[in-house]
Order: C-alpha cells, then structure tokens, then sequence
C-alpha cells in the first residue's frame, strides 16, 4: 500500500509564532550575554569573545547533542526513549572491547582497530533499538516502560561486559577521533556538525521526516492516511539507538576508554536539550536546529556557572527551572497559537 504524502505546513507564520519558534536560539543569546557581562565582572574575561570557552562549550554539548538527536524523532513522534544512556554506554564498552580486539588479535593498525571499534560499538546498538521498537510498535507497550526495561537491561549488560569497570583503549589514532583537531575546530565538534545537518535533511526534507510529524500529532490519521505506523515506530526507535552507540563510540575516543556509565548523566540532558528545543512532549512538533539551541544552552549553563565559580549543583537547579518554563511555554503556545511549530 503506497503511503500518502503529508502536506507541508502553511508557510504564513505570524511575528508571534516566529518567537516562538526561535525562542531556544533567543533565549541561548541572552544567556550568552549574561556570562559574558559575569565574567567580565567576576573574572575580568570575555566568555564569548574568547576561542577556548567556546571550543569548551561545543564539546560540552557534543555528547547530549548526539543523544538529543535521535531523541528529537522519538519524542517529535509522541514517544520517549529512556534507554538511551545506558545504550551509550553498552556501546562505549563494545567498542573499546572491539578496537583492542582489532589491535591484538587481528592486526589491524591503529586507523583500522579505531574505525573497527567504532562500527562495532554502534551495531552493539541495533538489537536494543529494534526490541524498543517491537515492545512499542507491535505488543503496545508504552513507551516509558518499553525503554525503561531496556535501560535497566542495557545497563547490566553493559557493567557485565566491562566487569565494573572502564575498559582502556590504547589506541592514539582512536583517541585522536575524540580530542584531535582540524584548525581551530574539535574532530568530535566537526563530526557531531555533520550529524545534525545530516539529521535536519532526512527530518525536514524526506517523506520519512514529515511522516513522523503526522504520526506524532495523531497515529490515528497518520494510518488513515496510509503511513505504516507501526514500521515507522520501528525505524525511529532503531535511529535514536543508533546515534546513542555513535555518542558511546565518540565517548570512548574522547576519554580513551570505554564506560558503562557514560551516559547515565547525559539522558536527561539529551530530553532537556529536545524539550528547551522547543519540542511538545505530546508529539507533533520540534526540529533540529531547536535541539541544537537547547544542547548549548544547558553547555553555557554547565560550563558559565563553572567559569564564574557558582557551585555546580546549581546547574541542576537553572536546567530544571529552564525545562518547567519551556513546557509551561509550550502548553500556552499550543493553547494560544495552535498547530506545529517547526521548520
């Protein structure tokens, strides 16, 4: 059965909606000017003026942003993903596994044992994303508990593998990967740029893309108008796992090793980063690039709060207060302004 096309969105949007819409970015500039106004006063420095605070914040947000990425299709498509942390770090620790493998039994060199590790490490990743995908899509489970499940079993699978422990990778090609540079501009940084460009293509412009739109504002119409929802729950679950091995397999070029809990600190990040985006929790609206504002916020968070020496618990405090306003935002921009906010 061929599935029909979803009409594109009008392109009328009002000055109200056009805020709303770049809110995450509006927001990201102000905060920029406030660090940079503290730490001139505080520290006597420019915070977005100087080259290493801002290499410093884009590799803060690298790791969030890759996980953010696939979570943006999963919660734009009404879902959530909650397996994605220890999905990541299941895929750290396979892939540090696989390029020391590559490097001591294979004979690889250290160019092939780190890209070894690296396919290794994101297919670990496959399996979990297409039981979340099964649990959801075919036996219905919601998929708060369908993912939950597969955190707790990602998690001892991956604590299992490294035996409680990391698992150091002595490959200086693999750590180039994760801390080397072109020019002024971080590999990880470079690599994570590519995967949301990549990303905003196939969400924006691929009838994959609009198809997850119209099955997150109702499943209901989006079969009707004869997209196959449950392969498509199947194909978002399976990408969201995806880009947590691609972050898992960065994680262990970036530290050398690879950790079951990588990602344990970064999943509520990664749905932070969605939701101050500019994504409805309730499905149906979100882009990229909103993402992509809503990781730098909470890194110039993370990373400003430091560089003024504020206590860092109080960066729980400012992204929690950050993440209430943006969903009370979202509940009045729906109420008020109606319809879908995106690109």
């Amino acid at each position: 059965m061929t599935t029909a096309a979803v009409p594109a969105p009008s392109a009328r949007i009002s000055p109200l909606a056009q805020v709303a819409r770049l809110r995450a970015w509006l927001f990201l500039i102000l905060l920029a000017a406030t660090f940079e106004v503290w730490t001139r006063i505080a520290n006597g420095a420019s915070f977005v003026l100087s080259v290493y605070n801002l290499q410093a914040i884009a590799i803060f947000a690298s790791a969030p942003l890759m996980l953010g990425l696939g979570q943006t299709f999963v919660i734009i498509s009404a879902g959530i993903d909650l397996s994605l942390g220890f999905v990541m770090g299941l895929a750290s620790v396979v892939a540090a596994h696989a390029a020391n493998f590559g490097l001591a039994r294979l004979g690889m060199g250290p160019a092939e044992a780190a890209l070894f590790g690296i396919a290794v490490g994101v297919l670990a990743t496959v399996p979990a994303g297409l039981v979340n995908g099964w649990l959801i899509a075919v036996l219905k489970v919601p998929p708060f508990i369908g993912t939950l499940g597969m955190y707790g079993v990602s998690r001892g699978a991956a604590y299992l593998l490294a035996a409680g422990m990391t698992v150091a990778v002595n490959d200086d090609w693999y750590g180039a990967i994760g801390n080397g540079r072109l020019g002024p501009f971080p590999v990880l940084v470079l690599l994570t740029a590519v995967a949301c460009v990549a990303l905003h293509y196939v969400l924006s412009q691929t009838r994959f893309g609009q198809h997850v739109y119209a099955m997150g504002a109702s499943k209901a119409a989006a079969s009707r108008a004869g997209i196959d929802v449950r392969r498509l729950t199947m194909k978002i679950y399976l990408l969201s796992a995806v880009m947590g091995g691609v972050a898992g397999a960065l994680y262990t070029g970036r530290f050398s090793a690879g950790a079951p809990q990588a990602g344990e600190p970064l999943l509520l990040d990664s749905i932070a980063a969605v939701v101050i985006g500019g994504a409805s929790l309730f499905g149906g609206s979100g882009t990229i690039w909103g993402t992509v504002a809503g990781a730098f916020v909470i890194a110039v968070i993370q990373y400003g709060l430091v560089l003024v020496d504020v206590e860092p618990f109080w960066q729980f405090i400012a992204v929690g207060g950050i993440i209430i306003v943006s969903v009370l935002v979202d509940q009045t921009q729906r109420r008020f302004l109606g319809g879908r906010v995106d690109e």
